[in-house]
């Protein structure tokens, strides 16, 4: 074939991503309705959460919240290849309806998520940090960890680059750990990055992949004895679709893979803006501020009973005198001794004893909520050491109990409005719908070999 007539061969073929616009603007102005709506329902939301804030630092917290919409933004339009190249290079979605369709499953997602991963995440980075996200070290913290997540994605987009955002926000966290650690003046007490937990992460992504590839492997060999049409696995001639089974089946792993996108990457995003509320105003957002008037008495309850399961497991004679600094302590060394228990114990009954004369933590004074929110955070880290770590071995009725108090530390420390989830959600899945063609033509075109090799340049 002369170079002319593969020329002429070339252009008989229409590209998937070249095809014209079927849809019409009625799925822009749905799009535009949704967005005008939930900003309008952030923005509401937002302010009446602020009514109860001493003070609020308008400039730093609208920087920090679109910082952190910014990298889940990216996340959306970087991360769209991996469920919508499949559809559209197999003809069997528009490109136009089909990231439409994974922009919404990816805000489906984020609005059904429980906001597990988003606290786990966040607690790979080093306690003092959380506790004092405030503070210039804190917000030097997120915003570092953030621009540094959003060039990286920028950076690989650019390249078309399939990079894993995931892999690139806890690369930032963990490096923001290590370097608090060593630039930390001497004599410092820090905790770093929390190995153990660190290593958990990072085996999850090392295996993940591994785990894909096998599967699929897997799969495909089964398909090929079982299904044995032989077209089904050949390059595609021109714009005919696959059968529509088969359609049925990418269009639905299309949209699982947008679901689950968006229930475990827009957690991310979650915990860094509770983060950033948590510590530019800690007055409105550092307790969960429930009207639930039974939540207060639950969490008085659960310290009660895990003050006395401790005291059980004191050693005698042994006395403490500043039970902060030795829960501090062992947390930051992640290590238990005798006079952690007791410490432990006396730590969690002066919290308790704190907040028992308020009702609801609605009603907890301003000037409390905070240094009440950072008590209870590090009791519960120091639970971690013994329902995680199982460093203080006990009878199960004991660990119970404890668990039950660790749960209701969670509840009141860790928890995410519905107007964060619903902002997270719009950056995402707006994201979703913006500059995916680079990565889609690496994933489409490059990688795999699934449509003709003469498509191969005609994109740009």
């Amino acid at each position: 074939m002369t170079v002319s007539n593969a020329t002429n061969a070339n252009d008989l073929i229409e590209h998937p991503l070249d095809k014209p616009k079927s849809l019409g603007n009625r799925p822009n102005y749905a799009v535009v309705a949704i967005l005008i709506a939930g900003l309008a329902y952030v923005g509401w939301s937002l302010t009446q959460d602020l009514t109860s804030a001493v003070a609020v630092p308008w400039i730093l917290l609208g920087l920090a919240l679109v910082t952190a919409l910014g990298f889940e933004f990216v996340n959306g339009f970087h991360d769209t290849a991996n469920a919508v190249a499949t559809v559209i290079y197999t003809n069997s979605m528009p490109a136009e309806f089909a990231v439409i369709w994974s922009g919404f499953f990816n805000f489906l997602g984020v609005m059904t998520a429980s906001g597990a991963v988003a606290f786990g995440i966040i607690s790979l980075l080093p306690v003092e940090l959380i506790m004092q996200v405030g503070s210039g070290a804190g917000l030097a913290m997120v915003f570092s960890l953030l621009s540094a997540a959003i060039i990286w994605n920028l950076g690989t987009w650019y390249l078309g680059l399939p990079a894993s955002s995931s892999h690139t926000l806890i690369g930032s966290i963990v490096g923001v750990g290590l370097a608090n650690q060593f630039v930390a003046p001497t004599g410092t007490a820090t905790s770093g990055v929390d190995w153990s937990k660190a290593t958990e992460v990072g085996m999850s992504l090392l295996i993940s992949p591994l785990i894909g590839f096998c599967a699929a492997a897997l799969l495909l060999l089964a398909m090929k004895l079982f299904v044995r049409n032989k077209a089904l696995y050949e390059a595609p001639k021109g714009s005919t679709p696959p059968p529509l089974w088969i359609r049925a089946l990418l269009i639905f792993t299309c949209t699982g893979v947008s679901f689950a996108h968006g229930s475990n990457d827009g957690q991310k995003g979650m915990g860094l803006i509770m983060l950033i509320l948590i510590g530019v105003v800690p007055t409105a957002f550092a307790l969960n501020r429930t009207p639930d008037i039974n939540y207060l008495d639950a969490y008085k309850a659960a310290a009660t009973q895990a003050g006395a399961v401790l005291q059980k497991y004191e050693k005698p004679g042994i006395v403490v005198t500043d039970a902060r600094a030795v829960v501090s302590e062992a947390v930051r060394n992640r290590a238990w001794s005798d006079e952690t228990t007791v410490a432990l114990k006396d730590f969690i009954d002066t919290t308790n004893a704190s907040i028992s004369p308020y009702g609801s933590a609605a009603n907890v004074p301003t000037g409390m909520v905070s240094n009440t929110r950072n008590d209870m955070y590090l009791a519960g880290e120091a639970l971690k050491l013994i329902d995680k770590k199982k460093l203080l071995p006990m009878e199960a009725a004991d660990l119970t109990a404890i668990k039950n108090y660790h749960r209701a530390i969670d509840n009141a420390t860790k928890f995410i409005p519905t107007w964060v989830k619903v902002a997270v959600a719009l950056a995402l899945g707006l994201g979703t719908m913006v500059g995916w063609r680079r990565i889609v033509v690496t994933v489409g075109e490059k990688i795999g070999k699934t449509p003709p090799h003469l498509w191969s340049g005609r994109f740009r």
